[in-house]
């Protein structure tokens, strides 16, 4: 068949064999499809929907379009980690170094911001000389010595991926659930690890928006990656309101140096423990998760998980001094102070959404496909929910190149907060294992 009659069989809601998802996903990495007619492909699979077969074709495909790592070299259980997409979690930058200061190696294959999602790539990539375009050789042998690796998706490893989520940021088809499965699955098989831990997002800055459509997805994971030999266990997190107080690259950087010194937000620095707690359980080094959740705060309170944070960073040609000195990093030529100008209250409600694209609009994100991002871009807020605000209190701090960024990110912001006369409990870290 043709790419435009495979096209018309998906438009018409028809279920694609093996073999066709085979020369879709193969002929896309391999140049043959066009970009436009694999959106019109995303497209149609966004709103037809794959069936469960198809959605393990599909993430087999996208394997299959470049080299699986071979990690079986370096001793221990190897477990990786992913998000399904948040606004402030920057969670990996914590939890990597933390988990391989405590014994089991990390060895992690990341992506770039989808939407008003932020990328780990992205963040990575703010700190001065930082490398995340490594060999497949490259990657082995940093895990082996330091311990960790966060890479991108090179040109030999899950191509078809790398093309791919590039092309639903910018077409409207990221939030379906078999295409973020193949996503997410296909990265996490190709990078060779034994054990996966993934974070599944559900709230209003989540693309799952509700715990029906999170524990739908997390199940269609732990499927999928079953029937591709991989042991995945999920975990869903509240993304009602941004995880941190950061969002944007260098800035969520700042975080991640202030978390590893035990000096980060509350629920931040608590979802790391557990989540550590867990990999290193998987991992085999410790026999259950209290006793992993206890050596993850020794790993925080000794100082070893910063060490080997610093060493990551120097092994990916990054400065490791931004561990010590985070004014190394970039922060954009303007800022803004937004202060509560309404009647004294109560923070009820946020739009974790709303607040990543208002970073977005100040430079930290992108609207297309080629949109360069300001590392330096973003804000810092000041208020959670169920926190009391009077006039003149300071709710965020905006950082932007230009003031009309500032303006549109402003405008954007106020519309994300909610304020009353009643106060209300914030909502729970965790929904469900």
């Amino acid at each position: 068949m043709t790419f435009e009659e495979l096209i018309e069989a998906k438009r018409d809601g028809n279920e694609h064999t093996a073999e066709q998802i085979d020369r879709i996903v193969l002929g896309y990495a391999e140049g043959e499809m066009p970009d436009y007619q694999m959106a019109a492909w995303l497209m149609a699979a966004y709103l037809n929907g794959l069936s469960g077969e198809e959605t393990v074709c599909l993430t087999d495909a996208m394997v299959r379009s470049g080299r699986v790592v071979d990690l079986s070299s370096i001793p221990g259980i190897k477990v990786d980690k992913h998000s399904t997409g948040g606004v402030a979690d920057t969670t990996t930058l914590v939890l990597a170094p933390l988990v391989a200061a405590c014994g089991v190696p990390i060895a992690k294959m990341s992506g770039r911001g989808l939407g008003h999602t932020g990328g780990t790539l992205d963040k990575l990539e703010s700190i001065p000389g930082m490398r995340v375009e490594l060999s497949p050789d490259e990657f082995l042998e940093q895990v082996a010595r330091v311990g960790v690796a966060v890479i991108a998706q090179s040109p030999d490893i899950d191509p078809a991926d790398k093309m791919m989520y590039a092309l639903r940021d910018v077409t409207a088809t990221v939030p379906s659930i078999p295409l973020i499965v193949g996503s997410i699955i296909s990265k996490k098989v190709a990078g060779g690890a034994d054990a996966i831990l993934l974070d599944v997002k559900v709230g209003s800055g989540a693309f799952m928006k509700t715990e029906d459509e999170a524990r739908h997805l997390a199940g269609e994971l732990t499927r999928v990656g079953a029937r591709l030999g991989k042991d995945v266990h999920c975990v869903m997190s509240d993304m009602n309101q941004p995880l941190g107080m950061a969002v944007g690259n260098a800035l969520e950087v700042v975080e991640a140096v202030e978390t590893l010194r035990c000096e980060g937000p509350v629920e931040l620095t608590e979802l790391c423990l557990d989540l550590a707690a867990k990999m290193l359980t998987l991992g085999g080094v410790a026999p259950n998760e209290g006793e992993g959740r206890w050596q993850a705060e020794q790993a925080l309170s000794s100082g070893a998980a910063i060490r080997v944070f610093k060493r990551w960073i120097e092994a990916q040609g990054g400065d490791p001094a931004v561990a010590s000195d985070t004014s190394l990093l970039p922060l954009a030529s303007r800022s803004r102070e937004v202060t509560v100008s309404g009647e004294r209250g109560f923070v009820v409600g946020t739009d974790a959404e709303e607040i990543g694209r208002a970073a977005m609009l100040l430079g930290a994100g992108r609207a297309t496909k080629d949109d360069l991002i300001d590392p330096g871009a973003g804000l810092v807020l000041d208020v959670r929910i169920g926190h009391e605000v009077t006039p003149g209190d300071r709710i965020a701090t905006l950082y932007a190149a230009t003031e009309q960024q500032l303006d549109l990110g402003e405008e954007r912001l106020r519309a994300s907060i909610a304020i009353a006369s009643e106060r209300v409990d914030p909502p729970s870290l965790f929904h469900e294992v």
